[in-house]
C-alpha cells in the first residue's frame, strides 16, 4: 500500500496555483495590451467622427453668376461675398481674405445648390458648410490658444474671428458623416474612406467568389478522392508551405503575372481580389480539411453501408456537417486578407482619388492602403483620420468575425 505523501500533494497544488496564476497573466497582459491599443486609437480618432461647421448666407449675385453659364460662374468670389457680408465690422479687404475659414468645398456647394435651382441667381441662400482643417482642429481643442502665436497655425487675429462667428450661433460640430460618405481629397476636412470602402468590397467580393469554390474542391478532391501518393503528400506539403508565405511574396507575384504577362488594369480591384484570393487560398483549404477530418467516420460507414455511393457520401452527409467549420475558416481567412496591405501596396492600390470605382475594374484603393496613405500626410488633419480609420477597419474585422461565428451556430443547429 503507496502512503499518502502530505508533501507531494502541496507541489502538486503549489504547481497547479502557479501555472493558474500564469495563465491569468497572461490573458490580463493581453487584454492589456488590447485595450491600451484600442484606447490610443479612440483618444487619437474619435475627433475625426465629427466636424465643424458654419452656417453662412450666401448671396447669388447675377454679376458672378450668370444664367447661361451658372456651372461656370465665380463661386469663389461670392465665397469672400459672403464672408464680408457676416464679418461687417472688419475691413472688407481683410473680411474677404477670411474666406479662408471655410473649406475648399464651399464653393463647390454653393454651386450646385445653384446648378440645381437656378432662380436662387439673384437672391440668398444658406449653407452649412465646413470649415477648413486649422479652424476645425481650433475647435477641437487641439490648436492650443496660450501656445505662442508664432508656434501656432492661426495667429491671434484669426482665432478672434472664428470666435466671432461662434458667437452668432454660426458655428455647430454634428457627427461627420463625410468620413464615410467622402472619398480621398488633399483637404483633410473633406477627406472620407467611401473610395477605400468600395474598393475594399470589390476585392474581396472578388476575392471570395474565386477562393471559396477553388479552395473547397481542391480540399474535398485532395482529402476524400484523391489516392494516397508521393505527388498528394508533395502537393499537401506545399499547400502548408504557401500559408506561411509573406504576403508581400504574393504581390510580387501578381505585379510580375497579372500587371507583367497579362496586362491587367493596374490598381483595380479585380487585380487586388486576384492577389488576395492566392493568399487565401491555402488557408481555405487547411481549414476545410481539417474540418472534413473532424466529421466521424462512422457517418461515412453508415452511408456506405445503406448503398451510397462515394460522392453521395461526401456531397450529401461529410460536407454538410463540415460545413460550420469550413465557413469559419473562409470569414477568417477573408478577414486576414482584408488587412493586407504589402500586396495591395505592389499592385498600385495606393492611388490619390477623388472619387469610388464604379466597376471591379476601375482604379481604387482599399481600407489598409487608404491608412497607409494618411498616416504619410503632413497634415495635422489627417492624423486622426488615420486612427479612425484604423477603427473603422477593426469594426470590419469584428463584424465578419462576428459572422463566421454566427454561421457557424447557424449550420450546428442546422445540421
Amino acid at each position: 500500500m503507496t502512503r499518502f505523501n502530505p508533501g507531494l500533494l502541496r507541489r502538486r497544488r503549489r504547481r497547479e496555483f502557479t501555472l493558474r496564476a500564469l495563465g491569468f497573466s497572461a490573458l490580463a497582459l493581453a487584454a492589456l495590451m488590447l485595450f491600451l491599443l484600442i484606447g490610443s486609437l479612440v483618444a487619437t480618432g474619435w475627433q475625426a467622427f465629427t466636424q465643424t461647421h458654419i452656417r453662412i448666407e450666401f448671396p447669388v449675385s447675377a454679376e458672378r453668376v450668370k444664367p447661361e453659364e451658372i456651372a461656370r460662374g465665380n463661386y469663389r468670389a461670392l465665397v469672400q461675398d459672403a464672408m464680408q457680408a457676416a464679418l461687417p465690422a472688419l475691413p472688407a479687404a481683410e473680411a474677404r481674405k477670411l474666406s479662408s475659414i471655410l473649406s475648399n468645398a464651399a464653393q463647390f456647394r454653393l454651386r450646385d445648390a445653384v446648378v440645381a435651382d437656378p432662380s436662387l441667381i439673384g437672391r440668398s441662400v444658406t449653407l452649412t458648410v465646413p470649415v477648413s482643417d486649422p479652424y476645425d482642429q481650433l475647435n477641437k481643442g487641439l490648436v492650443l490658444r496660450d501656445t505662442p502665436e508664432a508656434n501656432r497655425r492661426l495667429n491671434n487675429a484669426e482665432i478672434a474671428t472664428f470666435d466671432t462667428l461662434a458667437a452668432q450661433g454660426l458655428v455647430s460640430r454634428p457627427i461627420n458623416w463625410a468620413l464615410l460618405t467622402n472619398a480621398d481629397s488633399r483637404f483633410p476636412e473633406l477627406a472620407g474612406l467611401r473610395g477605400a470602402l468600395v474598393g475594399s468590397f470589390y476585392a474581396l467580393a472578388t476575392c471570395f467568389l474565386l477562393a471559396f469554390p477553388l479552395g473547397i474542391g481542391a480540399a474535398i478532391y485532395l482529402q476524400e478522392f484523391a489516392p494516397k501518393s508521393r505527388l498528394s503528400d508533395i502537393i499537401e506539403i506545399n499547400i502548408n508551405n504557401l500559408a506561411a508565405v509573406p504576403s508581400v511574396v504574393f504581390g510580387l507575384l501578381a505585379l510580375a503575372v497579372f500587371l507583367g504577362w497579362f496586362g491587367m488594369p493596374r490598381s483595380s480591384p479585380f487585380v487586388g481580389g486576384l492577389t488576395l484570393a492566392l493568399m487565401t487560398l491555402p488557408t481555405i483549404i487547411i481549414a476545410t480539411r481539417a474540418a472534413l477530418i473532424a466529421v466521424p467516420p462512422s457517418i461515412r460507414e453508415a452511408a456506405m453501408g445503406i448503398g451510397a455511393s462515394r460522392q453521395q457520401v461526401v456531397f450529401h452527409h461529410v460536407l454538410p456537417l463540415a460545413m460550420p467549420g469550413i465557413m469559419t475558416g473562409t470569414i477568417i481567412g477573408l478577414a486576414q486578407a482584408l488587412g493586407e496591405t504589402a500586396p495591395l501596396l505592389l499592385i498600385g492600390m495606393n492611388a490619390f482619388l477623388t472619387a469610388a470605382p464604379a466597376t471591379p475594374f476601375d482604379a481604387s484603393t482599399a481600407l489598409p492602403t487608404q491608412i497607409f496613405l494618411w498616416a504619410d500626410s503632413p497634415e495635422r488633419g489627417f492624423v486622426s483620420r488615420t486612427s479612425a480609420a484604423i477603427l473603422v477597419l477593426l469594426a470590419f474585422l469584428a463584424a465578419m468575425n462576428a459572422l463566421a461565428i454566427f454561421l457557424r451556430a447557424r449550420f450546428e443547429r442546422k445540421w
